[in-house]
């Protein structure tokens, strides 16, 4: 969707470390994950499809163990998904070792011990444990069973609602499938995508530039 300067992909390379904490994702191994489930959407190859597991639990499970295997490097993968992924083995490393993630929960525990005013604010703790997990899940099990379409994909890519602000416009799976260069994950004009006038601004400051998305 854009590309950046090397030193500005350090910068939110580490970001994305320090901010996802617990959740941190390989951004190498996510990105082949990603491009094979764009390949193969709703396919028996795509890493995760709702329309193969049970439930919930059983397609993430699945996906975290093809997650740990680009991670590891077990899995070759296709040589059309290899390339022009972020790499910075130290932080990758370290983020991906439970060493780090037990940190980051231990630093949300005492967080929580030192700030919360009530009991039941506890209670969000495992929600911060596992964020990215978490938002995993309702993307790509929602964003492939419930709503509308817009655009015939040959997949069941949906958009789940028209508003989507707590997933930050990722649950407009259908229209990202159709158009997946495309910074703006909203298609219709009251389809409001909250992330892209972030990267707009980006672009107008030069931290980033954005391509021009390519018709599909």
């Amino acid at each position: 969707m854009f590309s950046t300067h090397k030193f500005n992909e350090r910068v939110f390379h580490f970001l994305t470390f320090f901010f996802q904490g617990s959740s941190y994702l390989n951004p190498r191994a996510y990105a082949i994950m990603h491009r094979e489930h764009h390949a193969y959407s709703d396919t028996e190859k795509d890493p995760h499809s709702p329309h193969f597991f049970r439930d919930v639990f059983q397609m993430m499970w699945y996906t975290a163990m093809s997650y740990r295997q680009h991670v590891r490097k077990l899995k070759e993968p296709e040589e059309r998904f290899k390339g022009n992924t972020p790499e910075w083995p130290l932080i990758d490393n370290f983020g991906s070792s439970l060493f780090s993630r037990f940190m980051f929960m231990g630093l949300y525990t005492w967080f929580y011990i030192a700030f919360a005013t009530s009991w039941w604010m506890f209670l969000l703790l495992p929600i911060h444990f596992i964020m990215g997990p978490l938002h995993g899940a309702i993307v790509n099990w929602c964003g492939h069973k419930y709503g509308y379409a817009n655009f015939n994909n040959g997949d069941k890519s949906k958009n789940t609602t028209p508003f989507d602000f707590l997933m930050l416009g990722e649950l407009f799976q259908n229209n990202h499938h159709r158009h997946p260069n495309q910074a703006n994950f909203g298609a219709k004009w009251w389809e409001i995508d909250p992330v892209y006038p972030v990267m707009k601004l980006m672009h107008w400051t030069r931290l980033i530039k954005l391509r021009k998305p390519v018709a599909v």
